[in-house]
Parts: C-alpha cells; sequence; structure tokens
C-alpha cells in the first residue's frame, strides 16, 4: 500500500538517492534516523503515514529527550522528518503536514574546537619520530589536506592522483551532492604531497591519493586513528580531536588573516553563507581573550 509508512520512507531514500544524488553518508545517516522513527511507529501500533499526527510526533520527540539525547541530535531527526513528510506532501500521499508547527529544540551553538597556527611543526616532528619513512609522508599528507586545503575527511578518502594538480597547485574536490569544487594549494602543501607521489611513480590518475599501509583506498576510520594519533594533549585541550578539527582551524585562521569571507566560503564548499559565518565568531571570541589579558581597561 502507498500508505504504508514503510513503503513511502523506502521511496523517499530512493529519491534521495536517485535525483537527490545524496552521499552515501547522508543515506546512511537518513536510515538511521528514519528507522528509530519507524521502531517508534510500531510500538505505538502506526502503520500508515496519514494516522501520524502532530502529537504522535511531539510525543516522539519526548521519548528521545528522556533518553537523554541532546537538543542538536533531536533538532538532526526532526529534519529528515521534515523531508520525509514533505515528500509525503508533494506526491499527494497525505493531505496535511504534521511537522508544520514542530520546531526544533533551543540550542546554544558550540563554536568549533581549533588548533593553534604554530602546531604543525608540533604534528610533523611527532610524525617523523615513527619508524616507517614512507608512512610518515603519507601522514603529512593527510594532514596538509585536511587543513591546507580545508577538506573534508570524506572527501579526501575519495580524493584521487589525478585530482591533484601539482603544477597549476591546485585540488578538484568531490564535495557533498556530487559537487564539484577547484581549492588552491600551497606551495608547501604542494611540496610534501609530491614528495609522497614519487615514491609511487607507476600510479595512475585514478588511484586513490592517500593508500592505507595495504595500499587500498584509506577510510573515515583510519584517517580519523591517525589524526587522533598526532593532536596529542600538547598540542590541542579539543575533546573530540577529529580530522574536522582542522577543516575547522583552516577556515578560522583564514578569516583571522583577514580573508574574505565568500572566497572562504568556496574552498570550504559551503552551500549556505551562514555555515561559513560561524567562523567569524571563533575569531570574535579570540579577539575578546586577547583584549582581556592585554588591555589595561579589560
Amino acid at each position: 500500500m502507498i500508505n504504508n509508512l514503510k513503503n513511502v520512507v523506502d521511496m523517499m531514500l530512493a529519491e534521495l538517492s536517485g535525483v537527490s544524488r545524496a552521499s552515501d553518508n547522508t543515506i546512511v545517516a537518513y536510515k538511521r534516523d528514519l528507522n528509530q522513527f519507524l521502531d517508534f511507529c510500531e510500538q505505538q501500533n502506526l502503520h500508515e503515514i496519514n494516522s501520524i499526527t502532530e502529537k504522535k510526533i511531539r510525543f516522539f520527540v519526548m521519548t528521545l529527550s528522556e533518553t537523554g539525547l541532546d537538543k542538536s541530535s533531536i533538532s538532526r531527526k526532526l529534519s529528515v522528518l521534515r523531508r520525509l513528510f514533505r515528500f509525503a506532501l508533494r506526491n499527494d500521499i497525505i493531505e496535511m503536514n504534521p511537522m508544520i508547527r514542530i520546531s526544533n529544540p533551543k540550542i546554544k551553538r558550540k563554536l568549533p574546537e581549533t588548533i593553534g597556527v604554530d602546531s604543525f611543526e608540533k604534528i610533523f616532528r611527532l610524525i617523523d619520530k615513527e619508524k616507517d619513512i614512507n608512512i610518515n609522508k603519507r601522514n603529512k599528507v593527510i594532514f596538509e589536506l585536511l587543513y591546507g586545503c580545508a577538506l573534508r575527511v570524506s572527501e579526501l578518502c575519495g580524493l584521487n592522483i589525478g585530482d591533484v594538480d601539482l603544477i597549476k597547485r591546485n585540488v578538484r574536490v568531490f564535495g557533498k551532492g556530487s559537487k564539484v569544487r577547484i581549492v588552491p594549494l600551497g606551495q608547501k602543501s604542494a611540496e610534501v604531497i609530491k614528495e609522497y607521489f614519487d615514491e609511487r611513480p607507476d600510479c595512475s590518475f585514478k588511484e586513490p591519493a592517500i593508500l592505507s599501509s595495504k595500499n587500498r583506498r584509506m577510510t573515515r576510520q583510519q584517517i580519523y586513528c591517525i589524526v587522533k594519533k598526532f593532536l596529542p594533549d600538547e598540542i590541542t585541550e579539543a575533546k573530540k580531536r577529529s580530522p574536522h578539527i582542522l577543516r575547522h582551524s583552516a577556515a578560522t585562521h583564514m578569516l583571522d588573516r583577514s580573508a574574505d569571507i565568500m572566497a572562504v566560503k568556496e574552498i570550504l564548499g559551503h552551500e549556505n553563507l551562514s555555515t561559513t559565518q560561524i567562523y567569524t565568531h571563533i575569531s570574535i571570541e579570540r579577539l575578546k581573550e586577547s583584549y582581556k589579558k592585554a588591555h589595561p581597561k579589560s
């Protein structure tokens, strides 16, 4: 039946994968959130999408809150449900959207954590302490691309040798929604990458730019472990030492040095300027801290 909730969810995910060309990571996240909603509806004996009311959705939000789930995660799940019910309304599966009057819980947006500008010398010294020289070269390239080009970890994993132009010094990046952008590559970054590529003279342009120790394309989890390893306490006090901290740092440091925010937006591959503007708040907070520490009138 077309009104069956599970069927509607499958139809929406198919559209997300096909027409919208969402990334695999996005589809996995949507499936996870929608499966949780399906489990809730099963417990409530709700099998048809047109039987789901605003009251039932509010009850779902309440159950999420009672489990101790943070507000940002609840907001994400509500965004997924909005997309589901908009899809059903657009395809004449339902007549009324029960999500219209449901808003996200108010949250105080956390400022992204960053590392200091001088951290890279410390990171590279730590990398050089490892025994395998070729692995060390690769690990330096990982940091150069995550910070130097402000890449997302998924973008780095998908990067091929042919996407890196060491002559023109730029990188072709396949971002969210299969959107392609060209990111500048600094001279020092290009030198580090060339040194790594020179160890692989017979590689084709279609081979992964970054290889694991087993000569396979690296996974998000492998890169996460490498970044975490070389970001110890003496480099950062950040609680979550993920590859994204390098992207946050790149954006913040560019804006600290008066980079045009629209240029930073393009480098990061943000769809909306409001996403990039969060980094201006970091710069302002850093100015405040400097003022408090140094100004006699602070």
